[in-house]
Formats: structure tokens, C-alpha cells, sequence
């Protein structure tokens, strides 16, 4: 399984992700042949230098227009004509359309106007249409299997842009990213731009540390910024683990944080409630464990499991409801073999059926309260009305 890590240390923008894709192996001949495509030769040229920042090596992208006085400013409507006659293959069609909806949308937020009646400045501009569309033919190029992300740096201070003089992030940025984890603060200066946020929001699946891989191939995009660290993005190209290749076949991996506290004040009758208030808030799970604290005094663990937009609400209930003075925090990966849920009719009526697949064996439950439902129905016990319904659907699988 081949998997490309963004280290956006310093940011990213749609020029240093480029330079590093270059840097990575991609053939710059294949690049501008299929730009190309775009029929946009007589505005621009671009050219892949090699520089460095700080110490650093690698590839700077140069793009500069043919005639600065004619400008274009394009639709959203302009660009994905533009992509839709170039000759791509429907894949790159269907992700750069992605990435410059997905700058689209946060431009409509912030300015409040209908999507179609925008002049997309910033991305009708010609070096962020061959930024975005470069972006995908390259990853496209490299045949990854799965792309991930360090939370990339947004910088501080403000921004001159055609719009006027923006905080930074600039609005369009921060809202590209909602959802996604980033960080902040260490250079002054914008680190990441709208379309740098737009390839990798798109593009990224995961966010966070780099996976466990066997590093084949690093490429640095060199940035025209200068900061207290290098303007340099890294790209890392690697191989998972022979177990992880096997795992990502059927399990999907998720982003969770658990947080964990021992109480040794609280009646048992009093952790009831607080299990409701948590999964109601977006807890995915809340469980209990009997331990032994110093001086071996019997106390509970409370360990609530969260998506991590979700922290601040949880843990502002937990410290509202129970008698802790002090939490553990921790990021977590949750392991899940894909499931479905399946509406089956039994002799007893119908029951919903979770459903998930690993290692060729399938694995089947019959959910508890379609279980109690029908046993209350038919004056059964549960375990009457669980055996009759495995039964019949070990019977209907046979068939």
C-alpha cells in the first residue's frame, strides 16, 4: 500500500506543493504535457527551479503570466468549463472540480453570495487553476493508495489580498479547514493558503502523525516566504507495513480521543445520569472499570471515548458532573471493521441486522432492542426470541 504523508510544518500552498511533487519523482515533462490540456499556454509560463530555504534543498515553481495587464478573473462556472474540455481523465476532472468547489463554497460563506454570481479571484487566477489541476494530475502520476496530513501550520497576522487586508488565516482558509485539526502561531505571515488548504482537505483522508511506513522517496516544495523556520513543505513517500496493507482492506481507521478519570466520592446510582448526558452530547462510548487506587482504595474509572470536535462539551460535563478534580486526555485510533445495517423479516417480525466482514469469516447481531421488542410482542424470553431469530438467519445465509 503505498501512502504519500503532507509534513506542513510551514504551511502549504498551492505553489510548494508543486515544487515538492516534483521533487518527489514526478516527471516534470508529463506535468506541463498534460497542463497542457488546459489550452492556457499563451497565458503563463512555469518552470520547476531548484532552491533551498534555510539549508534546505528543493524544488521552487515558478509561474508567471504571459500579460499581466489581461489578468483573467474567472467564474466558478468559467473553471469547470476549463476542466471539463481539457481532456482529462474522469478521475482528475472529478477531484480538481472537488477542490476548487471546495474553495468556492468558502468564498459563497464568507462574501454571502450565490456560488455561480462569484468572480473567484483568488482561484480564477491562473496560477491557482494550474496550482489545483497540477495538484491532482501529479498525485494521479504517483498512483498513491492513501494520502495523510500533518495539521498544517496557518500562521499569524494579516493578509493583503483582492478582497482587502484579511486576518490570517484568512477567512476563506479557516473555513475550508473546519474539522480538521490544524495549529498556529509559529511564523508571522500567511503559511497557509486557500488553495493549499482546498488539495489537502480534499485530497487527505487522515490528519495527524505520520503512519507506520517504510520511506521510499522526500520532496520539498521551497516557498517564496521568508519565516523564523523554513517556508518548506515536506512530501513523504512510503510503503505500510504488510499488516497494515491486510488491515486496510476491511478496517477503517478514526480519529478519537478518550478521556479517563479515577473517582473514588461517587455513588454507583449517580454515574446513570451522567452516561445520558454524555452519549446525548457526542460521546461515542462511556464505560466503567472497577481499579485500586494508593492506599488501596476501591474507586471507578470513568473512560468516555469522543471524536475530537467534541472535546471542549465533554469534558466541560464531565467536570460539572461527577467529583474529579482532574482528567487524562488522549488521542487514540479506533480499529472498525466495515459494517451495515440490514432490515431481515423472521417469523417474528422484522429485525435489524449489523453486519460486518473480516478475514473472510462475516460477523452478525441481531440488535438488542429489536431482540427486547419481539420478545415483549410474543410473551418470549430473550433468549427464546435471540435463538429463533439467529435460526432463521443462518438459514436464509445457507440458502
Amino acid at each position: 500500500m503505498k501512502i504519500l504523508y503532507y509534513d506542513c510544518f510551514s504551511g502549504i500552498s498551492g505553489d510548494m506543493n508543486l515544487g515538492a511533487l516534483v521533487d518527489l519523482g514526478v516527471s516534470e515533462k508529463y506535468l506541463k504535457k498534460e497542463l497542457s490540456g488546459l489550452n492556457m499556454e499563451e497565458e503563463y509560463t512555469i518552470d520547476f527551479i531548484k532552491s533551498s530555504k534555510m539549508g534546505i534543498s528543493g524544488i521552487k515553481t515558478e509561474i508567471k503570466l504571459a500579460n499581466k495587464s489581461k489578468h483573467p478573473h474567472r467564474h466558478f462556472s468559467d473553471i469547470i468549463k476549463l476542466i471539463d474540455g481539457a481532456g482529462f481523465s474522469e478521475k482528475i476532472k472529478k477531484q480538481s472540480k472537488l477542490i476548487f468547489r471546495k474553495i468556492a463554497e468558502a468564498e459563497v460563506k464568507v462574501h454571502d453570495i450565490d456560488i455561480e454570481k462569484v468572480h473567484f479571484h483568488e482561484i480564477g487566477a491562473v496560477d491557482s487553476i494550474l496550482d489545483i489541476i497540477g495538484a491532482v494530475i501529479c498525485l494521479d502520476y504517483l498512483e498513491v493508495d492513501r494520502i495523510v496530513s500533518s495539521p498544517p501550520e496557518l500562521g499569524q497576522g494579516f493578509v493583503k489580498c483582492d478582497h482587502g487586508v484579511f486576518p490570517v488565516p484568512a477567512p476563506a482558509t479557516i473555513e475550508i479547514l473546519k474539522d480538521i485539526p490544524v495549529k498556529s502561531g509559529r511564523v508571522d505571515g500567511e503559511a497557509t493558503t486557500p488553495t493549499g488548504a482546498a488539495i489537502i482537505a480534499v485530497m487527505a483522508k487522515d490528519f495527524g502523525a505520520c503512519p507506520d511506513i517504510r520511506v521510499k522517496k522526500i520532496g520539498y516544495g521551497i516557498g517564496h516566504s521568508d519565516f523564523k523556520i523554513p517556508n518548506v513543505l515536506r512530501v513523504i513517500l512510503g510503503e505500510a507495513s504488510v499488516s497494515q496493507k491486510e488491515f486496510s482492506k476491511e478496517l477503517k481507521t478514526e480519529k478519537n480521543i478518550l478521556i479517563e478519570t479515577n473517582i473514588d466520592d461517587m455513588t454507583p446510582e449517580d454515574f446513570e445520569p451522567l452516561f445520558d448526558i454524555l452519549l446525548e452530547n457526542g460521546a461515542l462510548d462511556v464505560y466503567l472499570t472497577g481499579v485500586l487506587m494508593k492506599k488501596s482504595r476501591p474507586a471507578i474509572k470513568l473512560s468516555v471515548l469522543l471524536k475530537p470536535e467534541n472535546r471542549n462539551t465533554i469534558l466541560d460535563l464531565v467536570f460539572k458532573h461527577t467529583t474529579t478534580l482532574g482528567l487524562r486526555i488522549r488521542a487514540v485510533d479506533k480499529l472498525m471493521i466495515d459494517r451495515q445495517i440490514k432490515k431481515i423479516n423472521t417469523s417474528l417480525g422484522p429485525v435489524s441486522i449489523k453486519m460486518g466482514k473480516y478475514g473472510g469469516f462475516v460477523k452478525m447481531k441481531a440488535e438488542y432492542e429489536d431482540i427486547k421488542k419481539l420478545a415483549i410482542e410474543h410473551k418470549k424470553s430473550i433468549l427464546e426470541v435471540r435463538n429463533i431469530i439467529n435460526r432463521e438467519i443462518f438459514d436464509n445465509e445457507k440458502n
